[in-house]
């Protein structure tokens, strides 16, 4: 019984945000044996990292696998860029750490709100590396859940972003 519940709450060809890796399509629901049991399985490709993820329908909810964004979310997540940069007064590591923890939360606004803190203008000081890195796996996170959400290519959802993001800076 538990086991079709837990199949039935997310179906193939579903946009599934996986929080360590984004947004992804269920393609396929399948049984297979594992160490003698029988697991049932969602296929989750992510067609832009080509890579297959298989989690079972059993644990999805618990690693923290959910259905895309409301619409109402993503207008809390533009908002949450628009605001003033946030930039806590602790080292770049412990600060890099936060900044990580919440860009694999899966949670569009902590998405956000890296995206929106590590934002530079083009007048402002260039970024590090490790900056760069993460506003930029930030900015992926929310553009892709941006364009899967409106039903828009990832460069319209980008431009939308980059919109809010250089307003926000004049």
């Amino acid at each position: 019984m538990s086991k079709t519940r837990k199949s039935q709450e997310f179906s193939p060809n579903e946009y599934v945000v996986y929080p360590a890796h984004g947004v992804g399509q269920i393609v396929n629901i399948e049984e297979q044996e594992i160490a003698g049991l029988t697991l049932e399985l969602f296929v989750i490709s992510f067609e832009k990292d080509k890579m297959t993820l298989r989690v079972p329908t059993a644990k999805a909810t618990e690693v923290g696998m959910r259905s895309l964004s409301s619409p109402d979310v993503v207008k809390q997540a533009m908002n949450t860029l628009k605001g003033k940069a946030r930039v806590k007064r602790a080292m770049w590591s412990r600060r890099a750490q936060e900044y990580e923890q919440k860009i694999n939360s899966g949670d569009l606004i902590s998405i956000a709100e890296v995206v929106r803190d590590l934002h530079r203008a083009d007048d402002q000081r260039e970024q590090s590396y490790s900056e760069r890195q993460l506003y930029e796996a930030a900015l992926e996170r929310l553009t892709r859940e941006l364009a899967a959400v409106d039903d828009m290519d990832e460069a319209g959802a980008q431009a939308r972003v980059d919109e809010v993001l250089t307003a926000r800076a004049a």
